[in-house]
């Protein structure tokens, strides 16, 4: 049998409630990954109607994690960024998703941003799904459309977020 977005976000309840930390987010991660690759879950979330780059699929009403389902069209880089004080586990459901991680270098001071160098890079394909605690720094670039699936710790749309401007390597080495 496949999964549904009530099997999948009552899986999501329970882990996260038993283990409201890192450890239940690689969990969920792990479950991600799993629903990712179920074609028909897939079909029923991002079908033909679905074109909304941010669909809420499901909001918790007890831990105040959300679900969401996002369809990109197009070429787009974002900047570096974190999620402020929550997290979010990215999944990849079609295209290719490029993702870099990024370190602190200076923290944001009031209008400046703040100063990032890169840590590592990797490609997101279906099926890749990835953690992101809280602070930690991420920019995915995407080169044609994709779709994926987001859990956010709680919806992001109400999270204040600091801005991030990476800086050169050599810079870095100074």
């Amino acid at each position: 049998m496949g999964h549904t977005i009530e099997s999948f976000s009552t899986a999501c309840h329970d882990i996260l409630k038993a283990e409201p930390n890192p450890a239940g987010r690689e969990k969920v991660r792990s479950l991600l990954s799993e629903v990712l690759k179920d074609d028909e879950f897939i079909a029923a979330h991002f079908g033909p109607e679905n074109e909304d780059p941010r669909k809420c699929l499901y909001e918790d009403e007890e831990l105040g994690f959300c679900i969401f389902a996002h369809v990109h069209t197009g070429a787009k880089q974002s900047p570096p960024h974190d999620h402020g004080p929550q997290w979010a586990i990215y999944g990849q459901a079609e295209g290719i998703t490029d993702m870099n991680e990024w370190d602190l270098v200076s923290a944001p001071a009031g209008d400046t941003p703040g100063k990032v160098k890169l840590n590592r890079s990797y490609r997101m394909e279906r099926g890749d799904a990835y953690v992101y605690n809280e602070h930690d720094l991420h920019s995915p670039k995407r080169e044609a459309a994709t779709k994926l699936i987001r859990i956010e710790g709680s919806n992001l749309d109400f999270v204040k977020r600091d801005r991030f401007e990476p800086i050169e390597e050599e810079a870095a080495a100074k």
